[in-house]
This record gives structure tokens, C-alpha cells and sequence, in this order.
């Protein structure tokens, strides 16, 4: 399940460097090359994380990110920016930037404010970046999935039920909780397909399950790390 990074920039050479530069890392690239793209774009995808460029065609960088504010509030933004005066960066930072790159940048150093930013954001949502209990474990900045070691391939749906449950592990969550933050289904069987696919991906042995854990009568619990210093 990677991550999804829209590039708001109206050069196509410097969409071409990230494009390429970030896919070699796991992203997925979404390209805008200007606000009203960008604004369509994040209105009918799920974005992970912005890279914003000032200098747009059709409209002011910081009212984009005004714009992009007003309706993703947590929405990692990194802005890439030729402007290099502190009016400037005091502005987009203000406005709710996370963080504040001048051009020419080097990737490696562009890559690093990403992660900065997708810990941040785990952080204020109360969450850790490395989940791991029972041979499992979760990289949420990344969303790498490994279990006993090996790389494990989760579909999104899949990868989204996870992050649910990693983000009240050791609670349980009924069945209705669970399909309200991830799906507009109401059906219980397919939450229950969904957690089969789980634990025969995560479970060693996926019929007695010690990883995703069922609540009779309620729902689902998945172990939290404090468990195993508990039994």
C-alpha cells in the first residue's frame, strides 16, 4: 500500500525530477499544474501528502494552500519554492505548511522532509511510525508491511482496516466502528472477509489467530505490544 504524494507544480522538468526521483522510493505521483488541478485532483483522491510549488499559473501559492487547509486540516503540505525571502516561508508556514524546501534542492534532502512530515503527522494523531506485536510489523510512514521479516502485500482496504486497528490496538471495535471508518458498507460479512484476508496474510496460523483477535459478540481486537509483556 504506498503512499500517494500529489506534485502541484507548473514545470514540467521539475515534475518529471520528483515524479521519477519519488517513485524510486515507493510513492505514488499525482501531478497538478496548477491550483485548480490540484483542487480537483484532492477533492476525488485520497492524497497522502502535498509538494507545493509557489509559482502557479492560475492562482497564488499561499491561497492554495489557504484553500487546501480550509478542507485538509492534516494534509501533510511541503512546499517547494524558487522564493528563498522570509516573508515568504513565514507565510506559507503560517498558513499550515510543514515544512519549507528552496530551490535547487537535493533529493535526498527532499526526501527527509517528507518522512519529517509523515512522522508529524502520525505523532498528532497520537500514533507511533513503527507498530509492532507478535512478528508484525508496520511502518506508518512508509506503510510497509512485514511479518516474521518478510515484506507482506496488502491491498488499500486491506492496509486501511490495519491502520484502524493499529490506532486503538489492544481496544476492541465493533463491527459497525470499524466499517464506519473505512467503508460506507453496512454488511457484516464484508467486514468478515476483509479480516479473513488479514489473518492469512499476518497470522501464523491463521484459524487460531493470536495477532487479530475476534471479541464474540462484539467485534474485532488487535494485540497491542503492552500485551506481550502482560502473558
Amino acid at each position: 500500500m504506498s503512499i500517494t504524494i500529489l506534485v502541484i507544480d507548473d514545470e514540467p522538468p521539475i515534475r518529471k525530477l520528483l515524479r521519477m526521483g519519488l517513485a524510486t522510493q515507493g510513492y505514488d505521483i499525482r501531478e497538478a499544474p496548477n491550483g485548480r488541478t490540484a483542487l480537483d485532483l484532492l477533492s476525488r483522491e485520497r492524497i497522502d501528502l502535498v509538494i507545493l510549488d509557489l509559482g502557479l499559473p492560475d492562482m497564488r501559492g499561499h491561497d492554495l494552500l489557504r484553500a487546501i487547509r480550509q478542507d485538509h486540516r492534516d494534509l501533510p503540505v511541503v512546499v517547494l519554492s524558487s522564493r528563498d525571502d522570509e516573508a515568504g516561508k513565514v507565510e506559507a508556514l503560517d498558513l499550515g505548511a510543514d515544512d519549507y524546501v528552496t530551490k535547487p534542492f537535493g533529493m535526498g534532502e527532499l526526501l527527509a522532509r517528507i518522512r519529517a512530515a509523515l512522522r508529524h503527522q502520525l505523532a498528532v494523531q497520537g500514533e507511533r511510525a513503527l507498530f509492532e506485536v507478535d512478528g508484525l510489523s508496520v511502518d506508518l510512514v512508509r506503510r510497509l508491511v512485514r511479518v516474521r521479516g518478510a515484506d507482506v502485500k496488502l491491498t488499500p482496504r486491506e492496509y486501511d482496516f490495519l491502520r484502524v486497528l493499529i490506532q486503538h490496538a489492544g481496544k476492541a471495535l465493533t463491527h459497525a466502528q470499524l466499517m464506519s471508518k473505512v467503508s460506507t458498507s453496512s454488511d457484516p460479512q464484508y467486514l468478515r472477509v476483509y479480516m479473513r484476508q488479514l489473518r492469512l496474510k499476518i497470522e501464523a496460523d491463521p484459524e487460531r489467530p493470536s495477532i487479530l483477535l475476534t471479541e464474540t459478540g462484539v467485534g474485532y481486537r488487535l494485540k497491542a505490544p503492552d500485551d506481550e509483556t502482560r502473558s
